[in-house]
């Protein structure tokens, strides 16, 4: 398992469009929080953020916030691309996020159907993969990270 399956996943789950699920182009701006600087400016910039938010669609929030868990976990396994991929490795830290977004998957997939959960099904069976190639003692079957939500992966 290497970083271009990781890769492949995360472009895949971030190409997918349906009429449904089609946010605005500018739909990375969206936040939760208004920005600091306080006063009415900030109050009427939140609820305009609010109100953007509100536009799109449940199932492009969750793809989007698998698709961050995954890109840490990838990172977090020793996956980056670049030359200090083995200092940003992790193994204890990916082994929560994997866990993490396996809740999240598994949580998640009937809600947004089969077009979306399969694709994040695939990113997170790579990543519980991955880690068990990076893992210099093996978790026994079943016991992986995520493994609880999701069965013994081979």
């Amino acid at each position: 398992m290497r970083t271009n399956d990781i890769q492949s996943v995360c472009d895949k789950l971030t190409s997918m469009s349906t009429p449904d699920s089609n946010p605005s182009p500018d739909a990375a701006r969206y936040s939760f929080e208004p920005e600091a600087g306080g006063g009415h400016d900030a109050e009427a910039e939140a609820a305009q953020e609010m109100r953007d938010i509100a536009e799109v669609p449940a199932v492009e929030v969750i793809t989007t916030a698998a698709v961050h868990l995954m890109s840490a976990a990838a990172v977090k396994c020793g996956l980056a691309a670049g030359p200090d991929a083995e200092e940003l490795k992790d193994l204890d830290e990916a082994r929560k996020l994997i866990t993490a977004l396996a809740g999240f998957v598994t949580a998640a997939a009937p809600e947004i159907g089969s077009q979306h959960a399969g694709p994040l099904r695939d990113g997170l069976r790579s990543l519980q993969l991955a880690f068990r190639e990076a893992s210099s003692i093996p978790d026994a079957p079943g016991k992986g990270p995520g493994e609880k939500f999701t069965g013994p992966v081979n």
